[in-house]
């Protein structure tokens, strides 16, 4: 069972934009049959667990590993698993976290959560990430050897960086430039 796809998800959703209906099954879209069978009232749903996620993030990365234990275990209890076995062939069996009876966000969310469970068991909050640029706000799983990821992407640690640089060349022109 892949739990880092399930904990990925959880990031795929608290870095989603879910405006609208739209919105959430374009987040859906890799499973089609969650994106067409998606409904207005998923929306809410998906933005409530993605704010309590957040926070799950954001606790784990300020160390404050019993709070965000508990929001995930409210999770938890908010969103059951429900294992199932499926596959297509004798040679193709695997597991999935909830059956597909449930609804679209019974059955995402359960999954994002579960997966964010036993990466929280499995590695520690310590790589539960919020990037570190101010403008960003993206939340990552650390998965660098040596947990010092502060970013979400490369996009965001290269503007972060040039942003510093531009900084500290400004600085160092001021200061050279005499007062008038």
């Amino acid at each position: 069972m892949d739990f880092d796809a399930y904990a990925r998800t959880a990031v795929d959703l608290v870095n989603a934009r879910l405006d609208d209906l739209a919105d959430l099954r374009e987040l859906l879209g890799n499973q089609q049959w969650m994106a067409d069978e998606a409904i207005e009232r998923d929306v809410a749903t998906f933005r409530r667990a993605r704010n309590r996620l957040r926070d799950v993030f954001t606790l784990g990365a300020l160390g404050r590993d019993p709070e965000a234990v508990g929001t995930l275990n409210a999770l938890l209890e908010a969103f059951p698993v429900q294992p199932r076995i499926s596959g297509h062939e004798s040679n193709d069996w695997h597991m999935h976290i909830t059956s597909r009876g449930a609804s679209v966000s019974a059955e995402y969310l359960a999954g994002a959560v579960w997966g964010l469970a036993v990466w929280l068991c499995q590695f520690g909050s310590a790589r539960f990430g919020v990037c570190a640029d101010d403008r960003c706000g993206n939340v990552y799983l650390d998965t660098s050897s040596n947990c010092c990821r502060r970013f979400c992407s490369e996009r965001c640690a290269t503007r972060s960086h040039v942003a510093a640089h531009r900084a500290r060349k400004r600085a160092a022109v001021d200061e050279l430039t005499p007062a008038l």
